[in-house]
């Protein structure tokens, strides 16, 4: 049996560990069992690339971060545009799939790559996903790997900041991660301290959220922070589509609403407001003890999976339980935040203003 690996979309940690327990799966369980890296996810299938493998090439690969195969983002709309040479670039995944003599392609990443991935499957490719993001916002599956790495970093952000935010006396907002889903700013909101959290999901007031900040004064309290994710959106913003926000934005010289609400909350509370990006730093470095562990479970299972020939079908977790839906079922779905869920009643249970 020949097994490919490929990962696809923005990197994160543990996507290593996931491919390290698959192979050593297979490898324990399947005689004879071979592998091959596709470099770059579909990118590196559309030009027909694959570099042999073995079990002990994945072995030590636990707690290293990031991607051995290296990863592009190739996105699922252009898969079937025509290309300089007349074919389509999914033409080419098909026919490299086959060339390559593949029994099983093992793919990682998010609500994107489960998406080609379930194209592939419904012209007869054998295909088994794995759930990985730090958003957290595929469907089906309660976590992805990934996220509580993601989770640990933009929390420990926030108390760092805090102590200089409480050195100057400043109010400091703290651009998160997140463009459709809030759950990384949520968690690592609540995880780090924050005293307000805006997500994409609970269009914010900005009246609200400057009157937190003074109230935070009135108190006594020297500084303010605030977790915002990148996607988070004005309640004024909010019957717009996505596109014209952008352009509205442009039009108002407004590069994010981060730094718009920097300016805004400086100007009508009189603090000194300044805004900082962590950007790609949450998405680096070796996963954390949980995602080392989700990610052997998750792997070990899609191993099981391919030995079974259960294909067409991605790894989930259901109520802590390692399980698997089909890819037809939940391509193209995402999982957002639930305004009135859980989480979000414990943060404005505590007082942590979410803008509404």
């Amino acid at each position: 049996m020949k097994y490919g690996f490929l990962t696809s979309g923005g990197d994160c940690a543990g996507l290593n560990a996931v491919m390290r327990a698959i192979a050593l799966y297979l490898d324990n369980n399947v005689k004879g069992a071979e592998f091959v890296g596709i470099p770059e996810g579909y990118a590196g299938l559309a030009r027909g690339e694959a570099v042999p493998m073995r079990a002990d090439d994945f072995a030590g690969l636990l707690t290293v971060g990031g991607t051995i195969l290296g990863t592009r983002r190739t996105p699922y709309k252009t898969m079937t545009e025509p290309e300089a040479d007349g074919t389509t670039r999914f033409e080419k995944l098909i026919a490299n799939y086959k060339k390559l003599g593949l029994d099983c392609l093992f793919t990682l990443g998010g609500a994107g790559t489960h998406r080609t991935a379930a194209m592939l499957c419904a012209e007869g490719c054998n295909v088994i996903g794995l759930p990985k993001t730090i958003d957290n916002d595929i469907f089906g599956t309660d976590v992805t790997f990934g996220f509580y790495t993601a989770v640990d970093v933009a929390a420990d952000a926030l108390q760092r900041v805090r102590t200089t935010s409480e050195s100057h006396g400043r109010t400091m907002l703290v651009e998160i991660m997140g463009n459709k889903a809030g759950w990384l700013t949520l968690y690592s909101g609540i995880a780090g301290g924050a005293d307000a959290i805006l997500i994409p999901e609970i269009p914010f007031n900005i009246d609200r959220l400057c009157e937190a900040v003074a109230a935070d004064r009135r108190a006594g309290k020297r500084c303010s922070v605030i977790a915002v994710a990148e996607g988070a959106v004005l309640d004024s913003e909010a019957p717009y589509r996505r596109k014209d926000r952008a352009f509205a934005r442009a039009e108002r010289g407004e590069t994010t609403v981060t730094a718009h609400l920097a300016e805004v909350i400086g100007e009508r509370t009189g603090t000194e407001t300044r805004a900082t990006v962590l950007g790609y730093i949450q998405r680096g470095g070796s996963p954390n003890a949980y995602d080392r562990l989700l990610c052997t479970r998750l792997g070990s299972y899609a191993g099981r999976l391919a030995k079974e020939g259960r294909f067409g079908v991605t790894v989930a977790v259901s109520r802590g339980e390692i399980t698997f839906n089909a890819l037809a079922d939940i391509a193209g779905k995402y999982k957002f935040v639930d305004p009135d869920g859980e989480a979000v009643h414990a943060a404005e249970g505590i007082g942590i203003c979410l803008g509404r």
